[in-house]
């Protein structure tokens, strides 16, 4: 079971979706768009640090994040952690325990947050009636894998720096694209403590290596948030051309 119980009233319908409105989600027909306002049961608000689903847990429900920051990882038994992706408005939560049976990965709120809640036993349903909305599934579940090959070769082959530099610059463009900037600045909700987390270096050495891109004038790190302030250099010190992304689903 999840961490955190949904609520069930629904505050915002599909039909007046914000993330909808958005040029980088693809649009649906309305008869997908009738489907998907009856498979959404309602919407699940947390704070920050809230545990949405836990790893080895039975979950009743999928999600998909309607605003604010969440994150995926694994830990050990001795509470070491490794974050394996961030995830922002719109991306789909939880499917892997729909498919599986059990989740192999936690998921926590980075900020507050608001969840759509979709039931998992309609699921069946909407491969069989809804063959476009099944393959916006599979596309998402391949997205994921994409992004976690490109995290899997910055953790393996990347220097510190390089490593470091993706990371900010990748959750920057990210923000980006669903409208989270405010014009072109974004503060990424991220500590120091989550960017050891994510990159596999100890704090001391996290610490060194922003500080590096600090002092290149490349971000300007506020504590529990880090702001971009050189993209173009940045993605050049990362070695990563950048997010190359047309038009997505949003379920």
């Amino acid at each position: 079971m999840t961490a955190t119980q949904p609520q069930i009233n629904r505050r915002i319908p599909c039909e007046l979706c914000p993330l909808r409105r958005l040029d980088y989600f693809r649009d649906f027909t309305p008869e997908e768009l009738k489907f998907v306002s009856g498979f959404k049961r309602g919407e699940l608000v947390v704070d920050q640090g809230a545990m949405v689903l836990s790893e080895g847990a039975h979950s009743a429900q999928l999600f998909t994040l309607l605003s604010g920051w969440a994150f995926r990882y694994k830990s050990l038994e001795d509470g070491r952690r490794q974050i394996l992706n961030y995830l922002l408005p719109g991306d789909l939560v939880g499917l892997q325990g729909s498919i599986i049976g059990e989740m192999e990965h936690s998921v926590e709120a980075l900020t507050p947050a608001t969840f759509c809640v979709f039931q998992r036993e309609d699921l069946p349903v909407l491969y069989r009636e809804q063959p476009g909305l099944a393959f916006d599934v599979t596309w998402l579940a391949s997205r994921e894998e994409r992004m976690l090959d490109e995290n899997l070769l910055s953790i393996g082959r990347r220097s510190a720096l390089e490593r470091a530099a993706y990371l900010i610059a990748f959750l920057y463009q990210r923000a980006i694209t669903v409208g989270m900037g405010n014009g072109k600045r974004v503060s990424l909700p991220i500590t120091q403590q989550h960017v050891a987390d994510t990159l596999g270096l100890s704090i001391v050495h996290t610490n060194k290596t922003l500080r590096k891109l600090a002092s290149r004038d490349l971000i300007r790190w506020q504590g529990r948030s880090c702001e971009v302030v050189d993209e173009k250099e940045l993605l050049a010190v990362a070695g990563w051309d950048g997010l190359v992304e047309g038009r997505r689903p949003l379920i």
